[in-house]
C-alpha cells in the first residue's frame, strides 16, 4: 500500500474485522448499509450499476444530480448547465471549488473526465458521452459541449460524469483512482475491500452535510437476502437493500427496524440477443414475450409488489401511454404457433440469471423455465455469480438473460444503451426504424413533442421484441430505528438524505 494511501485511511482505519463495531454504535453517526452490488475497485468510471455510481458521486461529485422533489435533473457539482444554442452547452463551475486535498476543481477536469469516458469503452460508461463533437474548456470555470445532433438528455448523461483530476492523472494515469481518490463531493473516500465493502467518511465543509447525516457509512456486499436481513436485525446493518416480498414480515416484526418501500423505475425484462440464435429471428423472441406469464408470477413469487409493464416504462416517467397495451398476453399456444411458423420448434437456449441481486431472482426464473418449454423452447438455467454474469453481460456474452435497468427516469437514456445500433454491446440490437424514431425523441427538446415521439418509439420496440418487458419492483427496504432514509425509485443511497438520531 503506497503512503498516500495510507494517510488517507489512518483518520477512518476500520477494516472487516472492524465492520460490527461500525455497525453497532449511533454515538458517532456511523451507518452500514447492506447492498446486492459488486465493488469492483478504486476506479469511479468502472462500474455502471446505479448504486455505486451514487457513491462515486457523493465522492468526487458528478456535474448533476436528479432532484426527486423538483422532479428535474439539476446542477451538483456544477453551478450551472445551460443550453446556448441547440447544439452547445455550457458548464459553469462555482467559483473556489476545491478538492478534499485543497486542489481547485477546474474546467480542465470537467474536460478530461468526459474524454476518459469517451477513450475508455471498458469503463462500461462510455455511451454518456456518445455523439459529442466537441468538449472544450473556455477558462477555468466554463466548458462548452458540442453535440453531433440535439441532445435533450445532456443533463441525464452528465449526472453520470464523477469528476476526476486531470493534474493527478497527468501524473499518476489510473493508480490515482487508488493512491489519490481526492474528489468534491460530500464525502471522501475511507476505505475499499474490493468484493466485501467499501467505506466512505462525511465532509464536513461540503455545504450539502449537516451534523446528523452520518460520520461514516459502510456498503457492505450481502447478496443473500437471509444475510442482510438478519445482519439488519443484530443491529450489524441500519439500511438492508432489497428485503424480498418472504422476508417483510420478518422485517415488520422487528423491534429495532422497519421496512421502507418506494415503487422502482427499475424496468425488469429478458433480454435476447440477435448475435446468437435463435434470438435473430423476430418470431422467437415474440414467443417469449407470450411464453411467460407475468400475472402468475407477480401474484405467487412477488406477491403483488410489483406493476406489470406494457414496454418499457409505466406511469410517470417519459413516453408512458395510458392507452397502449402490451400485444404480448400469456399465449403459450401462439407462442408455438410462432416458433413453428420459422421452423424452430424445441429450440435450445439458455436462460442466465443473477441470484441475489434481483427480488426473488432465482424462483422468478426458475418459474419461468417450463412456460418457455410448454411454449415450445428447450431450456437450461444459468446462475453464474453477478460479477461474472453482469461483465459477461456488458460485452455482449449472453444471449438470453433476465435483468434490470435501473435509473430510467428519463428512460432515454437506458433505451439508446440497449436498443440503438451501437448503443453498447449488451444486446448488439439493431434496427435503422427504431433508430431514426429514437433519435428523433432526443432531438426533441420541447417536452410534449419529445414524449409523443418516445411513444412512438415504445412501440416499435415492443414489435420488435429484442427484449420481453416484465414489471417494476415495489422495493422494499429495511431501516433501523434511529435512522431516517426514504428511499427514492431510483438505487441511491445518499449520505446527505440519512439522518441520524
Amino acid at each position: 500500500m503506497t503512503k498516500k494511501l495510507h494517510m488517507i485511511l489512518a483518520s477512518t482505519a476500520i477494516a472487516a474485522a472492524g465492520s460490527a463495531a461500525l455497525a453497532q454504535d449511533f454515538t458517532d453517526k456511523r451507518v452500514a448499509v447492506a447492498i446486492t452490488e459488486t465493488i469492483s475497485g478504486y476506479n469511479p468510471y468502472a462500474d455502471p450499476v446505479v448504486l455505486l455510481g451514487s457513491v462515486w458521486c457523493q465522492v468526487y461529485g458528478c456535474i448533476t444530480r436528479y432532484d426527486w422533489e423538483a422532479g428535474e435533473f439539476v446542477p451538483f457539482l456544477a453551478e450551472s448547465v445551460e443550453t446556448l444554442d441547440e447544439l452547445t452547452w455550457e458548464i459553469t463551475l462555482p467559483e473556489g471549488l476545491t478538492r478534499h486535498n485543497g486542489d481547485p476543481v477546474l474546467a480542465a477536469d470537467i474536460v478530461h473526465s468526459i474524454e476518459y469516458l469517451g477513450s475508455n469503452p471498458g469503463s462500461g460508461k462510455s455511451y454518456l458521452v456518445a455523439g459529442w463533437e466537441k468538449v472544450e474548456a473556455i477558462d477555468d470555470r466554463r466548458v462548452h459541449i458540442t453535440t453531433a445532433t440535439p441532445d435533450a438528455t445532456l443533463r441525464d448523461n452528465l449526472a453520470g460524469v464523477a469528476v476526476t483530476s486531470k493534474a493527478l492523472f497527468d501524473e499518476m494515469g489510473d493508480d490515482m483512482f487508488r493512491q489519490a481518490p481526492y474528489g468534491a463531493g460530500p464525502y471522501k473516500l475511507s476505505d475499499i475491500s474490493i468484493g466485501e465493502h467499501m467505506i466512505i467518511e462525511r465532509n464536513d465543509d461540503h455545504p450539502m452535510v449537516q451534523a446528523q447525516n452520518p460520520r461514516q457509512i459502510m456498503f457492505r456486499i450481502m447478496p443473500e437476502p437471509e444475510q442482510r436481513v438478519t445482519a439488519l436485525a443484530n443491529g450489524e446493518v441500519q439500511i438492508a437493500q432489497l428485503v424480498p416480498p418472504q422476508l417483510r414480515p420478518r422485517v415488520e416484526g422487528l423491534p429495532n427496524a422497519r421496512i421502507e418501500t418506494t415503487n422502482s423505475v427499475e424496468m425488469m425484462f429478458l433480454g435476447m440477443s440477435p448475435k446468437t440464435h435463435p434470438w435473430e429471428v423476430k418470431e422467437a423472441r415474440q414467443a417469449v414475450a407470450h411464453a411467460i406469464n407475468r400475472e402468475a408470477i407477480v401474484a405467487a413469487i412477488l406477491q403483488g409488489q410489483a406493476k406489470l409493464l406494457d414496454g418499457p416504462v409505466s406511469q410517470g416517467q417519459l413516453g408512458f401511454d395510458p392507452d397502449f397495451k402490451s400485444p404480448y398476453d400469456y399465449n403459450p399456444e401462439r407462442a408455438r404457433e410462432l416458433l413453428a411458423s420459422v421452423g424452430l420448434e424445441g429450440v435450445e437456449v439458455t436462460l442466465s440469471t443473477p441470484v441475489g441481486r434481483y427480488t426473488a431472482d432465482r424462483q422468478i426464473t426458475e418459474a419461468m423455465v417450463p412456460m418457455l418449454e410448454e411454449a415450445g423452447f428447450s431450456v437450461t438455467l444459468d446462475t453464474p455469480e453477478w460479477a461474472t454474469l453482469w461483465a459477461n453481460v456488458q460485452q455482449g456474452n449472453v444471449p438470453f438473460y433476465y435483468m434490470g435497468r435501473g435509473s430510467m427516469i428519463d428512460p432515454s437514456r437506458a433505451l439508446h444503451q440497449y436498443f440503438a445500433t451501437g448503443g453498447s454491446p449488451r444486446l448488439g440490437f439493431s434496427n435503422a426504424e427504431l433508430d431514426a424514431l429514437l433519435a428523433a425523441e432526443r432531438a426533441e427538446f420541447d417536452p410534449a413533442t419529445r414524449a409523443a415521439r418516445m411513444q412512438e418509439a415504445i412501440v416499435k420496440l415492443v414489435d420488435e421484441a429484442p427484449a420481453a418487458f416484465m414489471w417494476q419492483h415495489e422495493m422494499a427496504w429495511g431501516v433501523a430505528n434511529g435512522v431516517t432514509f426514504n428511499p427514492h425509485p431510483a438505487d441511491q443511497v445518499n449520505g446527505w438524505e440519512i439522518l441520524v438520531e
